[in-house]
């Protein structure tokens, strides 16, 4: 295979990125999800000047575990860049990461982004990407995305709604003929079940748990209606005594501290049925609406939505990876979802 050969097949190469406040994952053209790692960068400042140390799943350790020189930081906040530089790093890390550390790694990249992002936000992801490396950087909002990866008939004069709720933000759409008929991105998602966790433990039990301890906690025994009496030893430090503690929780516990986020997402799903065409409505009522993202997980959330709200609720089949098998699918077949896609 000549020279000229080898930069095509790299080139040909293109990707898309479902850049997630929580975790990164990355899909090449015609080969589906070839990295997943959390969005977390370890920065280390010696005499002023900083450098990455380390990126992803290796970063994602040192999470509260730092040295005074060295920050673990997590550059997305709410879906949306909160620092420019290290997402721009981390992102370059991902490209070389996939191509092997390739020089010629020049790939099109087709990232998700949330629906409320701002022109501004948008611009700067789009960015992110051109400085780490990119040729080309399109577009693509996270529930089209959602919803192509669940086999939803986005494309079709029916109505689809689907709940993405991923770390930084839930994403509400309604869609029918390739298109988003209505749309709502709220700021609360997977993230925010954490801190209500952390504030819970604070105010019942007097113990400070940390960001990963509270995401455990979600995982093990987080629900959102309690159906057994099941507890799950939780550690941390007392308030009080400033010693380490030990207590047990349980699935009501759980129940009680994500209510007020389950209940914004509640409202959110209300709202978007509330301003549905009313024949759309109609088809809602036997295609239900279908969860995708890492908070489809949490359990009984699905039989919570649905007794709230009165339709059939499903989960989809891979709710994690989904967002970035739909971006993987709009990559591939672009001359179908070109219409959804968008520059800026």
């Amino acid at each position: 295979m000549g020279l000229f050969d080898k930069v095509s097949k790299i080139w040909s190469q293109d990707m898309a990125i479902d850049l997630g406040t929580a975790n990164t994952l990355v899909v090449l053209k015609g080969q589906g999800v070839v990295l997943n790692e959390p969005s977390v960068v370890a920065v280390v400042d010696n005499s002023g000047k900083k450098s990455v140390l380390a990126v992803g799943d290796e970063a994602k350790t040192m999470l509260g575990r730092t040295p005074g020189n060295i920050q673990a930081i997590r550059p997305l906040r709410d879906g949306v860049i909160a620092d420019f530089i290290v997402t721009e790093e981390m992102i370059k890390h991902f490209i070389k990461k996939v191509h092997k550390r390739s020089t010629f790694a020049n790939p099109r990249i087709l990232i998700c982004v949330p629906t409320g992002s701002t022109p501004v936000e948008r611009k700067a992801i789009q960015d992110s990407a051109l400085a780490a490396g990119a040729r080309k950087v399109q577009l693509i909002e996270e529930p089209i995305a959602a919803a192509i990866g669940a086999g939803l008939p986005i494309s079709e004069a029916t109505g689809s709604m689907v709940v993405d709720i991923g770390g930084g933000t839930t994403e509400i759409a309604v869609m029918s003929l390739g298109g988003v008929v209505y749309s709502n991105s709220l700021r609360v998602a997977g993230d925010a079940m954490d801190h209500a966790l952390q504030n819970y433990m604070r105010k019942e039990y007097n113990l400070m748990i940390g960001d990963s301890t509270a995401e455990k906690i979600k995982k093990e025994i987080g629900t959102a209606l309690p159906t057994s009496n099941n507890s799950y030893p939780v550690k941390g430090r007392d308030i009080r005594s400033g010693t380490p503690k030990e207590v047990n929780i349980t699935e009501e516990d759980t129940a009680e501290a994500l209510n007020v986020i389950i209940r914004e997402i509640i409202n959110g799903i209300k709202d978007a049925l509330e301003n549905t065409p009313p024949e759309l409505s109609a088809d809602l009522v036997d295609m239900g609406l279908t969860l995708t993202g890492g908070g489809a997980l949490l359990k009984n959330i699905d039989s919570r939505f649905s007794k709230e709200t009165g339709l059939p609720v499903h989960i989809a089949d891979d709710p994690l990876a989904c967002v970035a098998i739909g971006t993987g699918k709009a990559l591939d077949q672009k001359e179908i979802f070109q219409n959804v896609l968008s520059e800026y």
